[in-house]
């Protein structure tokens, strides 16, 4: 990929412009080339030369790849190799799950991407979507995981709450502020 012209753009049109003028003034191709490069400052030839060349092309007027068929190239190359990429992700997980499914398992066996075991698990396919460019950290399937499976404190004061009149009413002044007197006594 080009780095950007640190000329602006109104010069790079006005000097390309200097140029289709005075070229029927010059014997050479390269003389008015020179002759505007001076005038407007541009510091190589062969940058002016480049403009001229990719306007002559853009115009129709030489073969060649315009500036949009260019853009549309390089969008089309940088979608290729993100679909590749994915690809060979998929490819490896892929993998990771049909050696799951050729290992003979029991009914009272638990399964291997839940366990931490050799031939298959957590550890391998995340090692490879790592390799891959797909960062997953083993702490992050398992927090995951964990939440899944165990319910939140909050659900399980609520539920215990839920459970008898007497803990709700306690539950009720402790969320008031104030702490529970037996009947009879102030």
């Amino acid at each position: 990929m080009a780095r950007p012209s640190s000329y602006p753009p109104e010069l790079h049109k006005r000097a390309v412009r200097m140029v289709a003028e005075v070229c029927g003034d010059y014997l050479t191709e390269s003389a008015p080339i020179y002759a505007a490069m001076t005038k407007v400052g541009i510091g190589s030839r062969e940058t002016l030369r480049k403009w001229v060349r990719q306007d002559q092309i853009d115009s129709g007027q030489c073969l060649g790849t315009t500036m949009e068929e260019s853009a549309q190239i390089e969008a089309m190359k940088t979608e290729i190799a993100e679909l590749r990429r994915a690809n060979e992700i998929l490819k490896a997980a892929a993998s990771f799950f049909v050696a799951e499914l050729d290992q003979p398992h029991t009914r009272s066996e638990r399964s291997p991407t839940s366990t931490g075991t050799a031939y298959g698990g957590v550890e391998p396919i995340c090692s490879v979507l790592t390799q891959h460019g797909c960062e997953i950290a083993l702490s992050t399937y398992y927090a995951w995981k964990k939440r899944l499976t165990s319910p939140s404190p909050r659900s399980v004061r609520d539920e215990e709450a839920q459970s008898s009149p007497v803990a709700k009413c306690e539950a009720t002044a402790a969320a008031a502020g104030r702490a529970r007197t037996p009947a009879g006594r102030a």
